[in-house]
């Protein structure tokens, strides 16, 4: 048993904050401390626990910590909007506290062996479950500590991101134990043999794949990509009056005509590119689609267009929960943030954003209170939620299949291999990153998309609207990539990977084998309360 006083109990719990904050990407980018970020706070629930306190002092610790690494590392998000920003940060801390008190009341019933290791599957179950709920909002998963060293992490392919954090938890859990024991005046050489190979033997694992291909993943046809990064100012000019949705595709158009040749296969304009929502029904006599066949489908006879744009479709009945009445009006309309490829005397085909934005796209739990839509937050000429596809789509045009993903989809792994599972032979990533401005956020998202590329072995080709865009390669290495807050246009050509990987396969299992053992050990926990009892 140790003593600490409740000063040095709130010290080290502001300790805990603070190395999740500096270990985060770009809000500090000191990867290793994420290692002992969580022993501060453990050590603090164990002493809580020794001083038989109650669950609710637990409780206000760990709150303490995830709101500091909460707002230490999306700051940015009040940028965009004051109050989603207040949200967030209240509710993740909350979800992620609540989380910490669950696991504190499971290890007091369970044996020490078994309660002190408890945490890993309980936190691995929260944030599987982060991914597949109403509240997602997964950017703080511990495995994405590791999406600015992609070169340690090179077994995602196998693991994805739940891998990772799987593995920050293993490692801190040992860390702690080995504090307890010198404390306790006990040497276990064990324990620092086990804490140096749960270290090091990811890592060697990691060096021996990179410099190995990936085993049933082949490269076949190269592609020849434009991106086109038009930096339009979201608050001054995407949806202004004096700078016209045409006025800026002819910004877009003028700039990809800077790099595309006979020979490019694909130009890609970034999220809501066009702006001014169409109808899918009737795309071709969209102006804005006309003006892009004209110019740029029309002189370049092999070439298609992968831009993003606002949409909507009519209906006669309600569809979704999205589906609104349409004014003075027969019928529903549904708005959607759509990739739209093009492609001469092709119909166009759409793909509509699945995974959307807490507030900004999507009013969480609306289908059982619609009054919460009243609440949505107005962008870009839309409100309330949006509609999103039944399940994951990809493009297929001249034989080559496309996986489109739009903006916040891209940290969501386990949909991103739904695509790859249909054949997509690379991912493209269209997206509008402005919103944040020069801030960690944009350089996190682009990063994450790193890790998109190992668990798939997939070439990353990344639109934004303004910086980063860039091509990353199968081992989520930057191969080029643009600055932030200037017009730039990227030509590149990939290869068309074919094949699975594990993770591509199976998905986010790790998440699903976490659910079951913490449902196993609150059993176990129930069986041993009454076996007590009697």
């Amino acid at each position: 048993m140790f003593i600490l006083s409740i000063g040095k109990r709130y010290l080290l719990s502001i300790l805990s904050g603070l190395l999740f904050t500096l270990a985060f990407p770009f809000t500090g980018s000191i990867t290793p401390l994420v290692f002992i970020a969580w022993v501060p706070l453990l050590l603090v629930e164990q002493n809580l626990i020794e001083n038989n306190k109650k669950a609710i002092h637990v409780f206000i610790h760990a709150y303490l910590v995830f709101i500091l690494f909460n707002i230490g590392t999306t700051w940015w998000i009040w940028i965009a909007d004051e109050g989603g920003a207040i949200m967030a940060f209240i509710f993740n801390s909350l979800l992620m506290a609540l989380t910490f008190l669950i696991y504190h009341l499971l290890k007091k019933r369970l044996p020490n062996n078994i309660g002190n290791w408890s945490l890993i599957v309980v936190w691995i179950s929260f944030e599987y479950l982060h991914y597949n709920w109403e509240l997602s909002h997964p950017w703080l998963t511990m495995g994405n500590f590791f999406s600015i060293r992609p070169h340690i992490v090179q077994w995602y392919e196998i693991t994805g991101v739940l891998g990772g954090s799987l593995w920050v938890m293993i490692v801190n859990i040992l860390v702690c134990q080995l504090i307890k024991n010198r404390k306790e005046k006990k040497v276990n050489k064990y324990a620092i043999i086990s804490l140096s190979l749960s270290i090091a033997l990811p890592i060697i694992l990691s060096t021996l794949m990179l410099f190995n291909s990936p085993q049933k993943i082949t490269k076949n046809n190269e592609y020849e990509v434009v991106l086109v990064q038009p930096n339009i100012d979201v608050y001054q000019e995407k949806f202004s009056e004096n700078f016209t949705c045409e006025d800026q595709i002819e910004k877009l158009i003028g700039l990809a005509n800077q790099k595309i040749t006979q020979k490019t296969a694909l130009a890609l304009g970034p999220e809501t590119s066009i702006s001014n929502g169409f109808n899918e029904d009737d795309s071709k006599n969209d102006p804005i689609l006309k003006l892009l066949e004209t110019k740029l489908l029309t002189p370049n006879k092999k070439l298609s267009i992968l831009i993003g744009a606002s949409t909507y479709k009519l209906f006669s009945e309600r569809k979704s929960n999205a589906s609104r009445a349409i004014p003075n009006g027969f019928g529903y309309y549904e708005s959607y943030n759509s990739s739209v490829l093009i492609k001469q005397n092709i119909p166009a085909a759409f793909i509509h954003k699945s995974k959307l934005v807490l507030g900004v796209e999507k009013i969480p739990f609306s289908s059982l209170f619609p009054f919460l839509e009243d609440f949505a937050i107005q962008n870009g000429g839309t409100s309330g939620s949006l509609g999103i596809e039944s399940q994951a789509k990809i493009f297929n045009v001249d034989k080559v299949k496309i996986s489109s993903i739009i903006c916040y989809e891209s940290i969501y792994g386990g949909f991103v291999a739904e695509q790859i599972r249909q054949g997509a032979q690379f991912i493209g990533i269209l997206t509008n990153d402005d919103w944040w401005g020069d801030t960690p956020g944009y350089q996190q998202h682009f990063s994450f998309a790193q890790l998109r590329a190992i668990e798939n072995r997939r070439y990353i080709v990344r639109c934004a609207n303004t910086g980063r865009s860039g091509i990353i390669n199968e081992r989520g290495e930057i191969l080029r990539s643009s600055n932030f807050s200037e017009p730039a246009v990227i030509k590149a050509t990939i290869p068309l990977m074919n094949g699975t990987t594990f993770y591509a396969k199976n998905g986010d299992y790790i998440g699903v084998i976490g659910i079951g053992i913490s449902l196993l050990l609150l059993l176990f926990s129930i069986y041993l309360r009454f076996k007590k009892a009697s």
